[in-house]
């Protein structure tokens, strides 16, 4: 929504906009170009203000930006329940010195599907990609990053089965020793080998009629992989010492964080086996590719950990949304799981709070995204940068890592994002300044 500030007039009537449309994002507009009355907006509730004369291009280089991050959305999914419901603000008792005390609206409860939490559009689409699938008999090829999920997408797609009364069995392939490999999934008969004292059903007759899950499949060594491929082609099992053979009706779905191509190119897997079981493929989006999940998912894991421990959270407060949503979670949904649960375990309340957190999101996270900082030590002075460069560097290098986005890159360097917007002025008037502006996509 684009507002003509001179037209509005008092910021009075922007609050009250931005409130009667809490899911649009407010550019202002002005034929004055003042710091001043550009602050007084943002504070209203605009997310950026344009002088005119302007680019047009920059302008809808900055409508496009807002429309891609869609960041109000994934602000939307924050709000405390007292806020929903109407209920006015926070007790002064629950802010602190360090927490923005204008909380994050959410309108909506989190988007849910079998075991998943999210409804970002990546979801969705494995969502109907799982609707799709599940009626199949074809083995599935799950791939993606570790904690992104694909134990939930194997369990999913059973459950939207015609095989969902009949049983889930799941194997780890990388948490069993190769050489026990083969008795998990295939049996033995007693007395098969050393330690045999009872016979044993694999996992692959433990699942006849339902679904064999084989978790990490990457990790299983050449050998057992040729005796997969057999019992893929001919659903025939073996147990280990018996000379016998059972038939099971199995539906296999299997998955590896690693590349298959790149393992087939470095011979540790299979391509027979890889096209036997890479019929119906999909593709499980890491967490920073749909990050309008990471406050949903969080909330979720708050209220589950709060009621496991006794714990009396209830909502996360936005500055700590905020380290939530900038944060680049290469351990994926289960880090931010185990991130939640540490923090309801070693702290008490009923707001999450931003120093709550564990410390890998309380200061750490953009130390590895921003340029080191030189060696410390004697210097000639021609060497010494002037603060307002050194600032102008550290400033522009989270905007570079946030792509732009002003909002994130100040909670980042827990400062305001005016403070950006009134140092990014000062560098114009020493001619350093960009001539087109970054928006305050946030």
């Amino acid at each position: 929504m684009i507002v003509d500030l001179e037209t509005l007039g008092q910021d009075g009537f922007l609050s009250r906009l931005a409130a009667a449309q809490p899911q649009a994002m407010l550019m202002a507009v002005s034929a004055r170009e003042s710091l001043t009355r550009s602050l007084a907006a943002m504070e209203a509730g605009a997310h950026d203000v344009i002088s005119f004369p302007a680019n047009p291009r920059a302008v809808a280089e900055k409508i496009d930006r807002f429309l891609i991050q869609n960041t109000r959305s994934l602000r939307d999914t924050a709000a405390p329940r007292h806020l929903r419901e109407g209920r006015g603000r926070l007790p002064t008792g629950e802010r602190n010195g360090t927490e923005n005390t204008h909380a994050l609206p959410e309108a909506t409860a989190p988007f849910r599907f079998e075991r998943f939490v999210g409804g970002s559009q990546r979801m969705r689409e494995v969502y109907d990609q799982i609707r799709r699938i599940a009626p199949s008999n074809a083995p599935v090829f799950v791939t993606g990053e570790s904690g992104s999920g694909k134990d939930l997408c194997a369990a999913a797609i059973h459950a939207r089965s015609p095989r969902k009364n009949a049983p889930f069995i799941a194997i780890n392939c990388a948490a069993i020793p190769g050489e026990l490999m083969e008795s998990e999934i295939f049996g033995h008969v007693r007395g098969a080998f050393a330690g045999a004292a009872d016979a044993r059903t694999g996992a692959a007759e433990l699942a006849d009629g339902g679904t064999l899950f084989l978790d990490e499949i990457g990790e299983m060594d050449l050998a057992l992989q040729s005796k997969l491929l057999r019992f893929v082609q001919t659903g025939l099992v073996q147990r280990i010492g018996d000379t016998r053979t059972r038939s099971v009706d199995v539906r296999i779905v299997c998955a590896t964080n690693r590349d298959p191509h790149v393992e087939i190119a470095g011979g540790r897997f299979r391509e027979d086996l890889f096209y036997r079981l890479h019929v119906l493929p999909i593709r499980m989006p890491a967490l920073r590719d749909r990050r309008e999940d990471i406050l949903p998912l969080a909330t979720s894991f708050l209220a589950r950990f709060a009621e496991e421990e006794g714990r009396a959270f209830s909502e996360i407060a936005p500055c700590a949304g905020e380290r939530l949503l900038t944060h680049g979670w290469p351990g994926n949904v289960r880090q931010l799981e185990n991130a939640i649960r540490q923090a309801v375990v070693m702290h008490e309340g009923t707001r999450l709070l931003a120093d709550m957190l564990p410390s890998f999101l309380t200061g750490q996270g953009l130390s590895t995204r921003l340029e080191p900082i030189r060696e410390r030590g004697p210097r000639r002075a021609i060497e010494i940068e002037p603060l307002w460069a050194q600032e102008k560097r550290i400033i522009e290098s989270a905007l570079d890592a946030f792509d732009g986005n002003i909002a994130k890159a100040a909670a980042a360097l827990e400062i305001s994002p005016s403070t950006i917007y009134r140092k990014r002025q000062s560098w114009s008037g020493r001619g350093e300044g960009s001539a087109d502006f970054t928006g305050f996509a946030g």
